[in-house]
C-alpha cells in the first residue's frame, strides 16, 4: 500500500518567515547532519532560528547553555563539531551560520613510481610482511 502525500493541518501549512529563520535542506541531503551529535544538532538549529538574514548572532554561551540546558564542556564540543563540520565559524562572542556551498575541491597529485614503491614497502613493513 502507498500512502499519499497530503497536509495534515491545512491551517498550518509552514512558510518561510520574513526573517532568517530556515533550515536548508541540503543539510540532511549532503550528510552534513551526520557529522553532528544530538548536542551540534541542537546548537545548529538554535543558531539558525536566531541569525540574522547574514547568519551572524551574539549569543554567550551562558545563555545558550540555560537554552539548550547543557554544560559549558557541552557546548564547547558541539561548537567544535559545527565547525569542523563547515556549518558555522566562531569568534567569541560572534556566531555565523554558514552556507552549505559544496566543500572546497581538495588537490591531487599523482605519485611517481618511486613514491608508491616506498609507500608501499612501509605499508609492507608495518604490516610485518617481507617484500
Amino acid at each position: 500500500m502507498v500512502a499519499i502525500k497530503r497536509v495534515i493541518c491545512s491551517e498550518r501549512v509552514r512558510k518561510i518567515p520574513t526573517q532568517f529563520s530556515w533550515v536548508d535542506h541540503r543539510l540532511v541531503r549532503e550528510r552534513y547532519i551526520e557529522r553532528c551529535d544530538a548536542h551540534a544538532a541542537a546548537l545548529y538549529l538554535f543558531l539558525v532560528t536566531v541569525a540574522d538574514a547574514q547568519g551572524l548572532s551574539y549569543y554567550s554561551d551562558a545563555s545558550l547553555g540555560r537554552s539548550l540546558s547543557t554544560d559549558p564542556v557541552r557546548l564547547s564540543k558541539a561548537r567544535g563539531d559545527l565547525m569542523r563540520a563547515g556549518l558555522i565559524a566562531y569568534q567569541r562572542p560572534l556566531y555565523q551560520v554558514l552556507a552549505l556551498d559544496s566543500p572546497p575541491r581538495v588537490e591531487v597529485r599523482e605519485l611517481s613510481a618511486d613514491e608508491i614503491a616506498v609507500r608501499l614497502g612501509r605499508l609492507r613493513a608495518a604490516m610485518g610482511l617481507t617484500p
